[in-house]
């Protein structure tokens, strides 16, 4: 065993798991359709999800230059708006957008996540760039290069998630966020092995922001923008890697005390059960129906079947029983007073309160009116929460990557209901086909609800002809959701 002395000035190799990240993005080739195809229905889900975010003051208050006037003409669009800006403050309001409601794609294992966070990094940097070599004579971001950028983005988040819990050393899943659209936004600017190893180095001496913000009882709306903040820090990363060529810090993970695995991840070292390539894309899991924290979807689900059986006798109910996974159990397994939208939202009796009282779940429901009705606390109350094994087993089960839940209800007379248990939601892969045609009705709600009709069916005839949408500049795409 090597002696390791704390004194010596000698820069170590590049810690192995930066290096892997770095081959990665600069070499690996993406030939996988099936993670072609679902990127495309990603992009529009996300793009989706940004427009309904436009209808919340809430959200709304967040966008545009972080210093009033200082906009940028030329500089990145933020969808569903007209600001045009730097591609730092562009990676915060598109990633706020896409994250704020919770709709958008997630990503369940050891660590939870929402691959599709990253885009607030990609696309600003992709519009920025594309919109500047229109200007100066050059060849245009196209979309199929936005997609390649979004499924390798989606592996790196989604490969360390598997086998690396965050969240049990009290971080927020956002540093997977960081470290991916880090390390594509550097290739994105030009940055080679070198580059990439640097800013994603940089990506982890910034340790990690803290859970706080999701868990009760500090649960606030920061979870809604701290992807979006995630992006900003990690397209600042890129940017002084590529063009202000600062240093780097080869062992940022491995170096005694100071490192990363000491300070964060009590001394241990990442664990990969898979190399990089397409599998996080081609798995990835679709919120559809519910603007719902994922580990509750089933739950939902679940309720809205139900519904039609309560709905006349919700003062006859005695108890209600859910079952789920051990992670919906410790982190929206919650009772008492809910402070907030953020609060009830995670949430997993509330969630499961709103479908079987009114036969809906919307983001408006997460609102105080609704929650103002006495009637959705007094069902929480006589709501019991516990794990299922099954759940949990299927869960982490690499070739099924579940998210089970159960929910029966008795009622006072002694009759029950019958138990409905859904191991995963319409979002799976397994239910792609079921799926995709209720994907692009949320998108189209979305997008009629916010932008002009003509753009709208530009943006549906380019989905209905993804050669078409792949080869359009990017830019050109992005104009198609200027308000």
């Amino acid at each position: 065993m090597s002696h390791y002395d704390a004194r010596s000035a000698v820069r170590p190799q590049p810690d192995q798991p930066m290096v892997d990240i770095a081959d990665y993005v600069i070499d690996y080739r993406v030939d996988s359709q099936e993670a072609y195809d679902t990127a495309r229905y990603m992009l529009l889900d996300s793009l989706a999800c940004a427009m309904l975010a436009m209808k919340f003051p809430d959200c709304v208050k967040h966008l545009g230059p972080i210093v009033p006037g200082a906009v940028l003409p030329g500089g990145a669009l933020v969808p569903g708006t007209g600001f045009e800006l730097d591609p730092v403050q562009a990676a915060f309001n598109i990633g706020t957008l896409v994250r704020w409601l919770d709709f958008n794609d997630t990503w369940l294992a050891a660590e939870w996540g929402h691959p599709s966070d990253n885009l607030g990094a990609i696309l600003a940097v992709a519009d920025w760039q594309s919109r500047q070599a229109l200007r100066d004579g050059g060849t245009p971001i196209t979309v199929r290069d936005v997609l390649t950028w979004a499924i390798k983005a989606h592996e790196i988040q989604g490969c360390y998630a598997l086998q690396n819990s965050f969240n049990r050393v009290g971080l927020d899943h956002v540093i997977l966020v960081r470290l991916a659209s880090t390390a594509v936004a550097t290739a994105m600017m030009g940055g080679g092995k070198d580059e990439v190893t640097t800013a994603v180095s940089h990506s982890w001496i910034d340790n990690g922001a803290l859970r706080t913000y999701r868990h009760a009882p500090n649960t606030g709306p920061r979870k809604s923008w701290a992807a979006g903040d995630a992006c900003r820090r990690a397209v600042t990363h890129a940017l002084n890697a590529v063009h202000k060529k600062v240093v780097g810090y080869p062992s940022a993970l491995s170096a005694k005390t100071w490192g990363f695995y000491d300070v964060a991840f009590k001394g241990n070292a990442f664990q990969f059960e898979r190399p990089f390539g397409s599998y996080v894309m081609e798995n990835v899991l679709f919120k559809i129906s519910f603007p719902a924290e994922f580990h509750a979807q089933t739950a939902v689900e679940a309720a809205m079947r139900l519904h039609p059986q309560v709905a006349g006798r919700i003062d006859q109910i005695e108890r209600i029983e859910i079952g789920t996974q051990e992670a919906g159990v410790r982190i929206i397994d919650k009772t008492g007073p809910l402070a907030n939208y953020a609060d009830r939202d995670h949430c997993i009796q509330y969630m499961v309160a709103v479908p079987l009282l009114f036969g809906r779940l919307t983001a408006e429901d997460y609102g105080d009116a609704v929650a103002a009705d006495p009637r959705i606390d007094a069902l929480r109350d006589k709501m019991a929460v516990r794990e299922n094994p099954q759940f949990t087993q299927d869960y982490f089960d690499p070739d099924k990557r579940y998210i089970g839940n159960a929910v029966q209800v008795f009622f006072k007379d002694g009759s029950s209901t019958e138990k409905v248990s859904i191991d995963y939601p319409i979002g799976h892969r397994k239910r792609r086909a079921e799926g995709i045609p209720v994907l692009m009705a949320k998108c189209e709600a979305a997008l009629r609800a916010h932008l002009p009709g003509a753009q709208v069916d530009r943006i549906l005839e380019l989905a209905a002809n993804p050669a078409q949408l792949e080869a359009l500049p990017i830019e050109q795409f992005t104009n198609l959701y200027r308000a």
